[in-house]
């Protein structure tokens, strides 16, 4: 008999998706690993307690920079061990895109790690490669410039490359060429340059628009000519170095993946045939990760693993380099996802159940109530498991009738209030009753959807999970402990801004996209605590500020050699004050304007000058508190 935990685990699909970083623990809690079949593991529940008594408040982004430097580690045996399968006599140079998570803290966990493989990094603007510039990174790493580019974005990057950093100018349009030749002969200065190519092939997935032949970036093959003779009439050819290619983020595809590698490692070649020493090709980014844990083109998920991924690009270059007789270049990627996405969770609390299904015992009933709520109430104590089909649809009528009585002006609000409680009670019973039988249809399956709680969590959709609001990314939620219980109930999640998007109700599905997630039932001032995984890449970024909720509480958190958890760095979430500024109120001028107010009052007889004392102090001290909801008032 299959264990209750081991069934939990099954219902949340925490073996699929969790690439051998989470599990629960026998207290039926979620535990974190910092590696792939390491021991050691983090009790997520423990760690939140410990959290609380120091005063962190939820809802809390939880990092674990172990897991992201597991991820390089894993992305740099992958290619290791395909260019040992495959004979490949080129090197692996991977870049970090700054834009999946610019976070200081991030890029500095990620340096660690990468400079152990001459790992480096990539800017696609001005202030992250401002930033790049004066981050320690391996002397023989990369430092790749992508995207449009003015006066000032190339010689930031000139700049760089005076400093010592191995830079590549990667040009994406051609009038950025003649700017990167004027500043190399006025400064001597003489970076690696790189052309991106602008492929037939496209990705696949979301993303794959930003590939092929419309996209907006990259030269088309009678520009990436031109800029071959405008380099070579300019004395410098040497300087190009690097061929750049990418045909989407998340491709969801092997096959997409072998079709762009094969065809930029063709262009790769004919360029080299024609006396042009270009010895670096970068395949781009694009390396799905497989958020729901189906392990399909589906498209949040991808069909391949990082070693297929590896072999496949290593194995393609290495044909094509055979066929054409060349040399074999070094490759770089640029796939920022998987490397972090793994590494950061969200905790949020739940702050209250919304539920649909009000409770028969709550309604009193006469002999003087209209019809149609006396039939209600017979189709409710009447119901069985042979008629519940036929007694659903007549509810149906029913309730029809219920709201025409009610414009009518026939019914009160009261009876209308009784009647809907009863209609409710009435599909609650009968989707009981197709649970039992096993009854399948698409009316009871929407119906369910109806009757779920809805979860009214401590966060904000736009803030934390931008994505799955924007353009229906799936992220696997969990609960953070009673794992070891079988949850009975199923909720959809909805978050504290003011906005009725803000809600989570497609949830991570082996065969399929759920809309309703598993939970268990809530108690009277028991905490319930639900961990959004795979958050890592791109949501903290991409958040915005609705409602003017800021960031969350961050900790950080490692594991020692012993196996003992240490939260290592605690940064503190936005402040009212902080998102007052963004939004540019300062201070000063809302203090102004609260005083102006109570000047008013206090002329107007309303209140005395003691009074507005003791307002002036308290408006001021909700100056620095956090942005979220706290359940358990001021402390």
């Amino acid at each position: 008999m299959k264990s209750a935990i081991a069934e939990v685990a099954q219902t949340y699909g925490i073996e699929n998706w969790g690439a051998g970083y989470y599990g629960i623990n026998s207290q039926g809690h979620l535990v974190v690993h910092p590696a792939e079949g390491d021991p050691r593991s983090v009790d997520i529940k423990k760690l939140l307690d410990e959290l609380i008594a120091k005063r962190v408040k939820l809802p809390i982004l939880l990092r674990f920079p172990q897991i992201f430097a597991s991820q390089v580690r894993k992305m740099n045996q992958s290619f290791r061990a395909a260019m040992k399968e495959f004979e490949y006599k080129g090197e692996h140079l991977a870049v970090f895109p700054m834009k999946v998570n610019q976070r200081r803290q991030v890029i500095e966990a990620y340096l660690e790690e990468a400079k152990k493989y001459n790992y480096g990094l990539e800017a696609g603007s001005k202030p992250e490669l401002y930033a790049a510039i004066a981050l320690d990174q391996a002397p023989d790493s990369l430092l790749v410039c992508n995207g449009f580019k003015d006066d000032n974005f190339i010689d930031l990057a000139f700049v760089g490359a005076q400093a010592g950093k191995n830079v590549v100018i990667v040009i994406e349009k051609l009038n950025e060429l003649g700017k990167v030749i004027d500043r190399a002969i006025a400064s001597g200065v003489r970076p690696m340059i790189g052309v991106r190519v602008r492929l037939y092939t496209r990705g696949s997935g979301r993303w794959e628009k930003s590939g092929g032949e419309q996209s907006k970036f990259g030269l088309t093959t009678s520009e990436v000519l031109q800029a071959i003779k405008m380099l070579a009439d300019a004395g410098m050819i040497d300087l190009l170095r690097v061929l750049h290619f990418h045909i989407g983020s998340q491709i969801t595809q092997i096959k997409r993946v072998k079709a762009g590698v094969k065809e930029a490692a063709r262009v790769y070649a004919k360029i080299r045939k024609m006396g042009i020493d270009v010895d670096h090709l970068n395949v781009g980014g694009g390396a799905g990760v497989d958020y729901d844990g189906s392990k399909t083109s589906f498209e949040s998920s991808a069909n391949y693993t990082m070693q297929e991924f590896a072999n496949d690009v290593i194995y393609t270059i290495k044909s094509v380099c055979e066929e054409e007789n060349v040399s074999e270049p070094n490759v770089i990627t640029e796939s920022g996802r998987i490397l972090v996405a793994y590494h950061g969770m969200l905790i949020t609390d739940i702050i209250d159940e919304i539920e649909t299904v009000q409770g028969i015992k709550n309604i009193n009933l006469s002999e003087d109530e209209p019809p149609v709520i006396l039939e209600l109430y017979d189709l409710y104590k009447t119901m069985n498991s042979k008629n519940f089909l036929e007694y659903y649809h007549d509810s149906l009528e029913h309730k029809e009738e219920l709201f025409t009585l009610f414009d009518l002006g026939f019914i009160s609000l009261e009876e209308r209030a009784k009647g809907e409680a009863l209609f409710w009670e009435v599909c609650d019973k009968a989707n009981n009753f197709a649970k039992l039988s096993q009854f399948k249809s698409e009316e009871f399956d929407d119906l369910r959807k109806l009757l779920s709680a809805k979860y009214l969590c401590n966060f904000s959709v736009f803030r934390s999970v931008p994505d799955h609001w924007a353009i229906d990314q799936l992220f696997p939620i969990i609960p953070i402990h009673k794992l070891n219980e079988i949850p009975t109930d199923t909720a959809t999640l909805v978050d504290i801004t003011c906005d009725s998007d803000g809600v989570v109700d497609k949830f991570v599905d082996l065969h399929d996209v759920k809309e309703v997630l598993e939970v268990h039932d809530l108690k009277d001032r028991e905490p319930y605590y639900l961990a959004m995984m795979l958050i890592g890449a791109y949501q903290e970024v991409m958040g915005n500020f609705h409602n003017l909720f800021g960031t969350t509480n961050e900790a950080h958190v490692i594991i020692d050699g012993e196996g003992e958890y240490h939260i290592s760095r605690i940064i503190p979430g936005s402040q009212v004050g902080d998102m007052l500024s963004y939004a540019r109120y300062e201070r000063d001028f809302l203090q102004e304007g609260f005083r102006t107010l109570l000047k008013r009052q206090i002329k107007k007889g309303n209140l005395t000058e003691e009074q507005s004392t003791r307002l002036v102090e308290e408006y001021e001290s909700h100056y620095s508190g956090y942005t979220y909801l706290d359940p358990n008032g001021r402390k």
